[in-house]
């Protein structure tokens, strides 16, 4: 599996993720028809261009799966049996469509499943950053990791 078990994972680790993904104007738009949110400061340029944006922005959400997504070649791809919980979202700057999401993910805790001696249950802290370097997602996630067989 490319992606890393509870056995593998340290408190303090960091994976800088080596995907990036620039946000095309159709993943905004479809993303908000999908989700049935008609926000307008994500799907009329008329209304956006008269708020402080000055353009429409990426609905927080598809920027929040897509951080999500960015990790899993590194981090959890076969090696998760589930997201247990988000916590502490932010979103301290917008992302544009033609921006382009990098992440990078920080193990926080780690501890044994109480239920499952198969498991560990993982706390991560996720920041993800446009192009420019400026942070435009945070958030912390709980994930219940498999554990290598045998140990």
């Amino acid at each position: 599996m490319a992606g890393k078990y509870y056995d593998d994972l340290e408190v303090g680790m960091r994976v800088q993720h080596t995907t990036g993904r620039t946000i095309t104007e159709a993943d905004n738009v479809l993303f908000c028809a999908l989700t049935m949110n008609t926000q307008p400061l994500h799907l009329d340029e008329h209304f956006a261009r008269q708020t402080q944006f000055g353009t429409r922005i990426v609905n927080g959400l598809f920027t929040l799966g897509l951080a999500v997504g960015l990790t899993v070649a590194e981090l959890t791809e076969g090696t998760i049996i589930a997201n247990l919980g988000y916590d502490n979202v932010k979103h301290p700057r917008p992302m544009f469509h033609g921006d382009t999401l990098y992440v990078e993910s920080e193990v926080m805790s780690k501890r044994d499943s109480q239920s499952n001696p198969g498991v560990g249950i993982v706390r991560l802290r996720h920041v993800g950053r446009n192009q420019r370097g400026e942070v435009v997602i945070e958030f912390e996630r709980t994930v219940m990791f498999r554990k290598r067989a045998g140990e």
